[in-house]
């Protein structure tokens, strides 16, 4: 076994471990009550992740720490062109690559096309560790590339880089699981953490609160640039998850319907370049439906039938 596939193996070690740590607490201090059956949603979210962990693996085999390791070898980036102590050059690089997650998030809210792959993610009914692995195949292409490039313009080292993916990978199942934390110490670890009730203000249909908190992992961009919103509106126990215009289960939590929703649904308002106030539209059955302006206003007790 080479060294890129050791690392490998010790990353999906790792992702198991804090999946099943994590999935235990949730069953154990739940902070909401889930609303969708969940053997056959956790199915269809697992095995969404399983194919773009296939796809990924085919083709772009190299990986982010191999990336690193290439461009360490051929001298490419910041920190292989500048004299800073290695402690150093590995925590500044792992900063700044959760600063590129952090403007690729709102990039990804903020471009209509962009947003069209990322609502899969939002439009999970319910939050919890398998929400943070639920993301549509094309926008883990596009992260990916987007992340490559970073590691290549950085210069970061291969232990930066890979200590930056065990980070992310599980601060994200973290951030997403329906896990109750004493009030003491969720404010305590919102000071350097991302915790599951900072971030599932994030999965408000609400648009402003949707449009809030996009930290995977480090709190401080939310909290310098404005985008940190402390609680969601409702409250965590009262606040509806997911997206306003898409509530029926059937079309998406069921693996085909989620790899064609981009194509099939409308981005519902919800984009930042759009000016319009918090739209909550809903269906009397809960069908998908085009976001259009005269149905803006329609109130959240709509789309809650």
């Amino acid at each position: 076994m080479n060294d890129l596939q050791a690392e490998q193996v010790i990353q999906l070690c790792i992702f198991a471990a804090v999946l099943v740590l994590l999935a235990l607490a949730e069953l154990l201090f739940p902070r909401r009550h889930l609303t969708v059956g969940k053997p056959l949603r956790w199915l269809n979210n697992l095995a969404l992740v399983s194919i773009n962990t296939i796809v990924v693996r085919i083709l772009l085999p190299l990986g982010a720490v191999g990336m690193a390791a290439k461009a360490q070898e051929n001298g490419w980036g910041l920190f292989n062109n500048v004299d800073v102590p290695g402690w150093l050059a590995v925590i500044l690089a792992v900063v700044l690559l959760d600063f590129a997650i952090y403007v690729q998030h709102v990039l990804f809210h903020a471009v209509p096309l962009f947003w069209r792959l990322h609502l899969v993610h939002h439009a999970d009914l319910d939050f919890d560790v398998t929400t943070g692995l639920r993301f549509h195949t094309l926008e883990i292409l596009l992260s990916w590339c987007i992340k490559l490039a970073v590691v290549v313009l950085l210069g970061a080292s291969a232990l930066a880089v890979f200590v930056f993916e065990v980070l992310l990978n599980a601060t994200s199942m973290f951030n997403h699981s329906n896990l109750r934390l004493p009030g003491w110490l969720d404010r305590l670890l919102r000071l350097v953490l991302v915790t599951p009730d900072m971030h599932r203000v994030h999965h408000s249909t609400l648009r402003r609160e949707t449009n809030s908190n996009f930290g995977f992992n480090l709190p401080w961009w939310d909290f310098l640039l404005g985008t940190y919103q402390n609680q969601p509106e409702l409250g965590h126990e009262d606040m509806t998850i997911g997206l306003a215009h898409l509530r029926d289960e059937k079309q998406v939590d069921r693996l085909p319907r989620m790899l064609a929703l981009p194509f099939l649904a409308e981005a519902g308002g919800y984009p930042l370049n759009r000016g319009d106030k918090d739209q909550t539209i809903s269906s009397p059955n809960g069908m998908l439906r085009p976001y259009n302006q005269k149905s803006g206003n329609e109130s959240l007790t709509a789309a809650r039938k």
